[in-house]
């Protein structure tokens, strides 16, 4: 029987009036949710309960298993209504909610993960905190009424208790590694390598065992270790890890072979099995690995991977406005996967007389290898398929690709997983960086005409205005102010925008956000940025995120904007700042390198290359494409007109002359310029 509360607020609750899809599939709850707000907090001091916090995403398959079983259950949602105050939040939206728990989390549990199931004092100090809670008690969980039982019991009877244990935890999620004294010495680089290295999985590739991520910031290390020093005593290594761990994870069923982008993560070690959710920000990441690994490392096939994942982007997640969607869920028709896998008869059905050489190639038997049914995945090499079949490797190719086509079809007439369709500024931001790298590097128009709409997107419908950037959109609401990653990450996309283009408006748009990020986020006291902006809602802790999870932290991102920004400007004040985050992070980079990536793969390039191309753009072009033929992150280009330009202050008083010119300078001491490709090549190597 539903509580008189219960009444009130069944069909629907308080989240019928969101913007995020997540908070908006508990709308019919019999749960009385609040969003995060003053008001829940204020009701949980005035009733002196406390509040169960609950935060996720909506492609989240647990999740999803958690609100059916207990929060449509109408006894669990009457005795969460008469015992707390029930707080639903979109991690996504509110990063800072989610970062500073889930702190809370991993210092009780050793773990995190989602959904994020937290409970608190009526101020918000963390009581008891932990993931997925089953409906009834497991071996290995408790049911989540006993666990609540327990936390009310706590409360009243043992409130002392209770306040020492969130004072506890609350120190946790505060506790900060004191700073470095002096910048870190490039040796953390070295120490990062070594452990990823040492926990690299020689089999099947990536970094340790089940359940398996991409792990996109230590792969970007690895990369750009490898790029800027050729000869290091570590590459063979490096080039092992990176080519293993792309390959299998590109023939593994994390990777969608009809219509490409990767899934979330495998829940074995082999990459066979994903949670199937999609990530814009995973996709957004692993395309430009894949595309300069190609570049780096010479195998086509990840060429293929970057151009399949972008074209999914622009495909399934690219909106009319230009924006790009957060994800796609893991479930349809309330089973997970549904979308994607296939039964060995329909397979057979839809090839025909081909069936035999795709069911080779694909891993699919009537058995299958995911519930009776298959994940397609690359079993047998096609050159070995085409050899036991007697054709060419060419014929078999033009085989499997016209197979794709028929299966892609067949999957367009499914049921799709629900989409979350709002815009989050660091994820677009991710997006707009990838789509201009890929345009330059592969001299494609439409990826290019993609990342200026992102970029447009962002500056015009993020952005309020007063100037201050938004954190997400959806159906034309906003979700609040946005966050230092946010800040990063479209900065960067703009900056290298410019770099891809040389439109000068992409650099005025991205020095005008590392200046507000600036502002907004610097800690006046101490080194490094926090999460929240100086005018954000104030919580227990202002938090400040170095490590990498699994995007790249706000430190990470800003300091990359700084690089750039100083590289482009030779103003003192982006160099003191990006020092500053490596002073704060410097024993992350000591005792845990393998959790800060990004930032370790910022300090690789420590000082770029600062690279000046002037001169009618026609014949600056075939000098700037010498910047893009191969993977070169020590580089930092600009290009433009002449003085008449609006253009980094890095161009001012260079000479274009009648042809292009090109200046290669190192801290801001430039060689003897060059007006032709082969030589600034020479000078570039």
């Amino acid at each position: 029987m539903l509580s008189k509360l219960d009444s009130l607020y069944a069909m629907p609750n308080r989240l019928a009036s969101a913007t995020s899809p997540y908070l908006l599939q508990h709308a019919d709850n019999p749960v009385n949710w609040y969003e995060w707000g003053t008001e829940a907090l204020s009701l949980a001091e005035d009733r002196d309960v406390p509040i169960f916090l609950s935060v996720g995403y909506s492609a989240c398959h647990w999740c999803h298993v958690m609100a059916h079983e207990s929060f449509e259950n109408p006894t669990t949602a009457s005795y969460m209504n008469d015992n707390f105050i029930n707080i639903k939040v979109d991690k996504e939206e509110r990063p800072d909610i989610d970062r500073i728990y889930m702190d809370a989390v991993q210092s009780m549990t050793g773990q995190g993960g989602w959904p994020m199931s937290v409970f608190l004092t009526p101020n918000g100090r963390p009581i008891l905190a932990g993931t997925y809670f089953p409906l009834n008690d497991h071996p290995q969980r408790p049911s989540f009424r006993r666990v609540m039982e327990a936390v009310i019991h706590a409360w009243s009877s043992r409130r002392d208790e209770v306040n020492e244990q969130a004072d506890r935890l609350l120190s946790i999620v505060r506790g900060l590694l004191p700073p470095l004294a002096d910048p870190p010495e490039r040796q953390v680089i070295d120490q990062g390598i070594n452990s990823l290295i040492a926990n690299f999985d020689n089999l099947y590739g990536g970094f340790g065992g089940a359940p398996k991520f991409p792990q996109a910031p230590n792969l970007e290390l690895l990369l750009r270790s490898l790029a800027v020093d050729p000869e290091g005593p570590k590459n063979f290594q490096i080039r092992n890890v990176l080519n293993v761990t792309l390959d299998r994870m590109a023939a593994g069923g994390i990777y969608d072979h009809l219509g490409g982008g990767f899934a979330r993560y495998s829940v074995d070690r082999m990459w066979l099995v994903p949670h199937f959710e999609k990530m814009l920000y995973d996709n957004a990441l692993l395309a430009r690995i894949y595309l300069r690994a190609w570049q780096l490392l010479g195998r086509d096939g990840y060429r293929k991977v970057a151009i399949e994942t972008l074209n999914y982007l622009i495909r399934d997640m690219i909106d009319a406005t230009g924006a790009v969607h957060s994800a796609e869920d893991a479930d349809s028709e309330g089973k997970e996967g549904k979308f994607y896998i296939w039964d060995e008869a329909e397979f057979s059905e839809l090839l025909g007389e081909e069936s035999t050489l795709l069911t080779a190639l694909y891993g699919v038997t009537p058995n299958g290898n995911f519930e009776g049914s298959n994940i397609l995945h690359i079993a047998t090499d096609p050159e070995q398929i085409a050899r036991d079949a007697g054709i060419s490797l060419q014929e078999f190719q033009e085989i499997r690709t016209a197979s794709d086509r028929i299966l892609m079809q067949a999957r367009g007439s499914r049921i799709k997983p629900e989409k979350d369709d709002k815009v989050i500024a660091a994820w677009n931001g991710l997006a707009l960086r990838a789509f201009a790298e890929a345009g330059a590097v592969l001299g494609n128009r439409q990826y290019l005409n993609a990342a200026k709409k992102i970029a447009a997107f962002c500056l015009e419908e993020l952005t309020t205005t007063q100037g201050r950037l938004l954190r997400s959109a959806r159906n034309g609401r906003h979700s609040g102010p946005a966050f230092c990653d946010d800040y990063g990450a479209l900065a960067t996309g703009l900056l290298v925008l410019y770099q891809a283009t040389g439109d000068s408006q992409w650099f005025d748009a991205g020095r005008m956000l590392a200046d507000d990020m600036i502002d907004l986020f610097v800690d006046e006291k101490a080194p490094g940025f926090f999460a929240t902006g100086r005018d954000a809602e104030q919580l227990i802790v202002r938090p400040k995120n170095y490590m990498d999870n699994p995007v790249p932290s706000d430190n990470s991102l800003a300091a990359e904007t700084l690089q750039m920004m100083y590289a482009l400007t030779g103003e003192t004040v982006y160099r003191s700042h990006l020092n500053s985050i490596f002073l704060a992070a410097g024993r992350l980079m000591e005792k845990h390198p393998a959790a800060i990536g990004h930032l370790l793969a910022v300090l690789a390039v420590d000082q770029p290359t600062e690279l000046a191309i002037v001169g009618p753009a026609s014949h600056r072009k075939l000098m700037e494409d010498v910047v893009w033929e191969t993977f070169r992150p020590d580089v930092v280009l600009a290009s433009g007109q002449g003085e008449s330009d609006s253009r980094p202050p890095i161009l001012t008083g260079r000479d274009p002359g009648t042809t292009a010119r090109a200046y290669v300078c190192e801290e801001f001491v430039c060689l003897i310029h060059v007006d032709n490709p082969e030589s600034l090549r020479c000078q570039l190597s």
